[in-house]
Order: structure tokens, then C-alpha cells, then sequence
């Protein structure tokens, strides 16, 4: 499969109608909605995302969806298509989350309008979280200001690095001394929750480069953050570099390393991990959102090649710009595929997942094979066994996959 490419899957009815049964639990576990703004203004290096520059996109032309400037018509069409879909089903929604690209290409006027169509046909619940993700050299104070008063009350900035040459290796654009000021500029505004992300394993980042970068995040005082190591994802200019012999591969001892770093850093100035990859100041402060992928809940992906999952059933948009836009616009459904998730794969997903989470997993959820592998794991110092939940320990952590092997032989 190409780099980036959708599955196969199932085929959609024009009209995106679902199973019959899928509605009959929704909402039950939380509902949310994911709004995939593809947009960039350039293409980082290591970014497998659906993502395009304008120039990648050509001559914006009509189409709704297919520029900038009209954008967010297509993406409140969906939001309607989504209703209708749904039916009558009460279904306040609890998260919403722009992801991307970057949403902040788009005006906040503009986002703004896609959260007031989603209040407008569904509600939302109260103390909804409303997330932007946003680099940190595509916002000012006053955007910040727009933001908030359209309702956006949680927002997540692309820090990576406070490092120059790991930020040059990334591609990212942004000059580290910005991060601080956006973040001043949040607070200001009124943001109730600010996270920051962060990436380490750069070819050529220092352990030394990594904890200037955590402890520069630490010092804007965050309420959340998000540490990923760097994956090289085939067909990115990355791998190209990797394959030319121009970068080294990250390496799997360097990204213990500076995993245990960051949590013993995060630890100590207050940051719990709640995820294997996330910390958060308190409950309150972590990614609701986030957390209805990880536990099963339901959410309508909106955008090219946007994912949704609705009881139980899993699928996907079209990826380009322009065929989603043309789609929108003949009403017919974005879905390019789907697929329904039988009772022993989303087994399997919540043992991947769950698993992931400070919350732990459940054990009734694993079969006699898996339960029989507990004490082993136990023994190991892999897992702690809380009750009838199994909660992954620092070491099992970084050892996930293989802790994951052996409950799901």
C-alpha cells in the first residue's frame, strides 16, 4: 500500500446510511467530532499526514473544500450530511478537535463558523472541550482572542523542538522564543486548557538538545503535554534522507533514553502521564478528545480523509481536497470506504489501547491465554495489577509492544 493510502474496505451507500443497529448504543461511551483542516503552508519532512501546500493544490478554483477561502463551507455541509445520518438521536456533543495541516491557516472566523454549525445541529454538551491545534508561528493575540470567542476553549501548539537545528532537520518554521509568547498570548485570550506537543529521536538531537526542549516546555507552564518519538514513515523526504545515507535512523536505546527523561521531567514539575505518550496537570487538564479514541467512544471525522467510528463501524473520507469538495457539493457521501468492526477486533483494539492508559484495561477483557500471561508480566515489573485492571508500569511503558505480544498470543 502506497504511503498515506487509504484502505480497501467496504463500500459506503451514496447516501453514507450506516448498518442497521449501529445507532442503537451511540453516544453511550461519548460523541465527538474530529474536523481535519488539510492545509499547510509548507510540507515537513517527516509528515505522513493528509496534508497540502496551495501550491500542491494549484489554482484554488470554486470548489468548496478545495481552498482556504471556502473551506469550511464543504466541512459545515458535512456536518449536516452528519445529521441527517444520524437521525433523530440525541447526541450532545461532548469534544471537538481540529486537527490537520494546520487549522489556524483557516480564519478563526471560519472555524468559528464550523463549531456553530456543530451546536446548531447537535448541541453541545455543557463544559464541551473545543481544541485547535495551531503552529506557533500561524497565530497573533488577536486570533487568539477570535478563537476564544467562538468557543474554542482548549488549543495545542506544535513546539517539537526549542532546539534550532532539530526544528531545521523537522522542517518546522517557527523560531523557539515564539513558543513561549504564544503561549503567554493563550492565556490572555482565555484559554482554559494549553498543551504543547513535542517530538524527540530528531536525527542529530542530543540528549542534551532533548532536555533543553523539555524543560523549555516545562517552563511555559502547560497543562498538558504530548512527548511522540520521531517515526521515519515511508515516502516522507525524511525517509528519502534516512535512505540516502544523509540522516541516521532514530535509535531505539536513544528514544528509552529521552522517553524516561521527559517523564521524570514531566513528573516532577506536576505533569502526570495519563497516556503513554500524554501528561496532564490534572484530570481536568487532559484531552477529552483524545481519550474517546482511546476508550471506544464514537466521533464523526469531518474533512479529506477524515476518519469516523459510530457503533462500531469505522470509515473513511476520500483524500484529496478536491474529490471531497466535488462529493460535498453533488450530496452524496465524502466516504471513500468502510468497514464493521466484529466483537473480537474491537476486543482487540481495546487490549492495544486500553492498555495505553494509566486507567489500565480491564482483565475480563483478555481471553484464558492472555489472563494466564498476567503474573509473568506481573513478575517482570511490566504491568501492576490494580484491582481487576491491569496498569502498565514505567518499564512496560517502553516495552508496550511486547507486554501487548503476550496478552494477545
Amino acid at each position: 500500500m502506497p504511503p498515506s493510502a487509504l484502505p480497501p474496505g467496504d463500500p459506503v451507500p451514496e447516501d453514507g446510511s450506516l448498518p442497521e443497529g449501529a445507532l442503537e448504543h451511540v453516544g453511550e461511551r461519548g460523541f465527538g467530532f474530529y474536523v481535519h483542516v488539510p492545509f499547510c503552508t509548507v510540507r515537513c519532512g517527516y509528515c505522513d499526514f493528509n496534508t497540502y501546500t496551495a501550491e500542491e493544490l494549484g489554482p484554488a478554483g470554486g470548489a468548496p473544500g478545495a481552498s482556504r477561502a471556502t473551506y469550511a463551507e464543504a466541512a459545515i455541509a458535512e456536518v449536516r450530511r452528519a445529521r441527517r445520518v444520524l437521525g433523530d438521536a440525541d447526541l450532545p456533543v461532548d469534544t471537538v478537535f481540529f486537527g490537520g495541516g494546520t487549522p489556524t491557516l483557516l480564519s478563526p472566523g471560519d472555524l468559528g463558523s464550523v463549531v456553530a454549525a456543530i451546536a446548531a445541529e447537535f448541541g453541545l454538551a455543557d463544559g464541551a472541550e473545543v481544541t485547535t491545534e495551531a503552529n506557533p508561528d500561524s497565530v497573533a493575540l488577536w486570533d487568539l482572542e477570535e478563537l476564544r470567542g467562538a468557543g474554542f476553549n482548549r488549543i495545542s501548539f506544535g513546539m517539537q523542538s526549542a532546539v534550532d537545528h532539530v526544528l531545521k532537520v523537522l522542517d518546522r518554521t517557527h523560531d523557539p522564543l515564539r513558543v513561549p509568547a504564544v503561549v503567554d498570548w493563550a492565556r490572555q485570550a482565555g484559554f482554559e486548557q494549553i498543551s504543547l506537543d513535542l517530538i524527540y529521536g530528531t536525527p542529530g538531537e542530543s540528549l542534551a538538545d532533548w532536555e533543553t526542549s523539555v524543560e523549555a516546555a516545562l517552563a511555559c507552564r502547560p497543562d498538558h503535554v504530548s512527548a511522540y518519538s520521531l517515526i521515519v514513515e515511508d515516502g516522507t523526504a525524511l525517509a528519502r534522507r534516512v535512505k540516502r545515507g544523509e540522516l541516521p535512523m532514530p535509535d531505539e536505546d536513544d528514544l528509552a533514553d529521552k522517553y524516561l527523561v521527559a517523564d521524570e521531567r514531566f513528573v516532577a514539575a506536576g505533569l502526570s502521564w495519563y497516556e503513554v505518550s500524554n501528561w496532564a496537570r490534572d484530570e481536568a487538564s487532559r484531552c477529552r478528545h483524545n481519550l474517546l479514541y482511546w476508550t471506544g467512544g464514537d466521533w464523526w471525522g469531518v474533512g479529506p480523509g477524515a476518519h469516523s467510528h459510530v457503533g462500531g463501524v469505522r470509515w473513511w473520507n476520500v483524500k484529496h481536497p478536491a474529490a471531497y469538495a466535488d462529493r460535498v457539493a453533488s450530496g452524496v457521501t465524502p466516504a471513500h470506504a468502510r468497514e464493521v468492526l466484529d466483537e473480537e477486533s474491537r476486543r482487540v483494539e481495546r487490549v492495544l489501547l486500553e492498555l495505553r492508559l494509566s486507567a489500565g484495561l480491564p482483565v475480563e477483557v483478555l481471553e484464558a491465554t492472555g489472563r494466564s500471561a498476567v503474573p509473568g508480566l506481573v513478575a517482570q515489573g511490566l504491568v501492576d495489577q490494580v484491582g481487576e485492571r491491569l496498569v502498565p508500569t514505567r518499564r512496560g511503558r517502553l516495552l508496550a509492544d511486547a507486554v501487548v505480544r503476550d496478552l494477545l498470543p
